[in-house]
């Protein structure tokens, strides 16, 4: 299946929004060196920021294992108070399991380890080329470009049909708990951007930021794939309204990121047609792809999931399902096409198509 002719213009429009985007915080960066007269790279006025040794200590711990043992301890806190509804299953278990510690244990220090032995070979020369970017400034880039790669990553995974299959396991629960943030197809893993951007901004001598962006989104991220609402008093204690209003636009919350794994959008809550924002809900709202309601969907997943094999699930298309008729099964249906033995044809509206809502 093709992307529609309007899709693809709405996606080119979004796409050039995005590089002024991109390139605001750059702009502002160095127009406020021309204001201050200051000039970091010929190593004058030096910036007045430095973080005490014990922080980095702490974000280091943090990145490293700090955040494995919260996830895990946040996990077994959601299963013991009955948050995943006796729906946690063998096949789903080990799913998430696998999701979680593959990544962190292979694939990410397996890139990272090749990635600095690569890039000296080929960039001699760049190795702590932009030490001098001050810490804010260096953090402010690196979030607006780390998220809002990963915010087109994440949606043209929904847009484009054959795409679709390889982000498909992150919405095949019906639960949502700490372990979705990182229940991902293999091949989707591998080629996420913040990996491979943390390494080369590490080369570049800007990892301590770089360290804080990974470190505070993955805070948010797994926040809002939490099955905790921890968002609701900011919409229900009125002196909490205002800060509730603002940060439910900036960043991702239960409730906004909740709505885009939803199996429905006939109660007017589930919107997996948008609310992409992984780190910063702000993208939704610049691009018209958000909604949001305050309120928590009743149901969540993929109308026609069976429970496919957690191998085929995790390694598909290396591995593929038995199942007849599922998409990963061998030579299995593209998003849209109708499955076999069922009455109708699939519909994944939210996966093929772009509804610009009112935020």
């Amino acid at each position: 299946m093709k992307v529609d002719n309007a899709l693809a213009r709405k996606i080119t429009r979004d796409g050039l929004i995005s590089v002024v985007l991109y390139l605001a915080p750059i702009v502002l960066m160095f127009a406020s060196f021309q204001v201050f007269g200051y000039r970091p790279w010929e190593g004058s006025n030096e910036f007045p920021f430095k973080a005490p040794a014990f922080v980095e200590a702490v974000f280091k711990n943090l990145s490293s294992w700090g955040l494995p043992v919260i996830v895990l301890v946040l996990g077994v806190i959601e299963f013991a108070a009955g948050l995943y509804e006796n729906k946690w299953t063998k096949n789903e278990r080990i799913l998430d399991i696998v999701c979680f510690v593959v990544p962190k244990l292979i694939i990410r220090p397996f890139v990272a380890y090749f990635g600095l032995k690569f890039l000296p070979l080929v960039l001699p020369e760049a190795k702590n080329a932009f030490e001098w970017v001050p810490f804010w400034w260096a953090f402010l880039i690196i979030a607006v470009a780390d998220d809002l790669t990963q915010y087109w990553y994440h949606r043209l995974h929904h847009q484009v049909p054959w795409l679709w299959r390889f982000h498909r396991t992150h919405h095949s629960a019906n639960y949502m708990g700490m372990a979705m943030a990182s229940r991902q197809n293999v091949i989707y893993t591998l080629f996420f951007s913040q990996t491979y951007l943390t390494i080369a901004l590490t080369y570049l001598g800007l990892g301590y930021a770089a360290l804080f962006v990974k470190v505070i989104k993955s805070f948010i991220t797994t926040g809002a794939h939490s099955s905790i609402p921890w968002d609701k008093p900011f919409y229900e204690i009125k002196w909490l309204k205002p800060i509730g209003w603002v940060l439910e636009r900036l960043i991702s919350t239960p409730a906004t990121h909740h709505a885009h794994h939803a199996d429905t959008t006939d109660d007017g809550i589930g919107y997996y047609k948008g609310n992409f924002g992984n780190m910063f809900f702000l993208w939704d709202i610049i691009f018209g792809t958000g909604i949001i309601t305050r309120k928590y969907p009743s149901s969540y997943g993929i109308k026609h999931y069976q429970e496919e094999e957690w191998y085929a699930q995790f390694m598909w298309p290396i591995f593929k399902s038995r199942k007849e008729g599922s998409e990963l099964s061998h030579n299995g249906p593209v998003v849209g096409d109708a499955v076999p033995d069922t009455p109708e044809p699939i519909a994944l509206k939210s996966e093929l198509t772009t509804t610009t809502a009112v935020a």
